[in-house]
């Protein structure tokens, strides 16, 4: 619940205790702009400011004249703070800065929306800064007989190209061996901080093939 500051606030709150004092409902006067909420909310993070500030611990902080706690932060980006203690969810409105959010979120200390946040903006991150896929090619020299098992290392993206006889290279019993070179490519995405996709152990083989070359 919200109000601006100055509007005339009801006599009594739940149980006829007053509105900012230590009964259910507490007025927190943030920016100017005052929020209506519950004590059971502002505790729900026990280490954070609000808790502690409702709890009556040692921080102290002044008072409006309708009672409301006063806090000097920005009104705007304290509502996703309130909302998230009220459900558990970040919502934020499409124009609002999540850097915003965040750093209310580090002022009144409230650690599991701090974490929500920056893994939404690492993952921002990584869509804007990853590049093009880029096409990676292996030639790869194997035996007639190998062809079977190069065929079964084939995956993780893996893909044949083109397939070369190169003749034959020696006799195996009463039959020519022939060698051939398979030509194979890979899409390769880079990922943040200039990593590439690490090869899984069947892309690593067909890579260790390819050194006989």
């Amino acid at each position: 619940m919200r109000m601006e500051a100055g509007e005339a606030a009801p006599p009594a709150g739940v149980g006829g205790r007053a509105v900012g004092g230590w009964g259910k409902w507490v007025r927190l006067n943030v920016g100017g702009t005052v929020f209506l909420t519950t004590r059971q909310t502002l505790c729900r993070e026990q280490k954070s400011f609000l808790s502690r500030l409702c709890q009556g611990e040692e921080l102290q902080s002044d008072r409006d004249e309708t009672g409301a706690y006063l806090i000097d932060r920005d009104p705007t980006y304290f509502g996703p703070i309130l909302n998230f203690l009220r459900h558990g969810k970040l919502v934020l409105d499409k124009d609002m800065a999540e850097e915003g959010v965040l750093e209310e979120a580090e002022f009144y200390n409230i650690g599991p929306l701090i974490r929500i946040i920056k893994d939404r903006m690492e993952e921002k991150d990584y869509t804007v800064t990853q590049a093009p896929p880029k096409h990676v090619y292996r030639v790869l020299q194997c035996q007639e007989e190998e062809l079977t098992q190069m065929v079964s290392t084939m995956s993780d993206g893996w893909r044949f190209e083109q397939l070369v006889t190169i003749g034959s290279s020696y006799n195996y019993g009463s039959e020519d061996q022939a060698e051939f070179l398979c030509v194979v490519s890979k899409e390769l995405y880079s990922a943040p901080h200039g990593l590439s996709s690490e090869s899984s152990r069947k892309s690593k083989l067909l890579q260790d093939r390819g050194t006989r070359m």
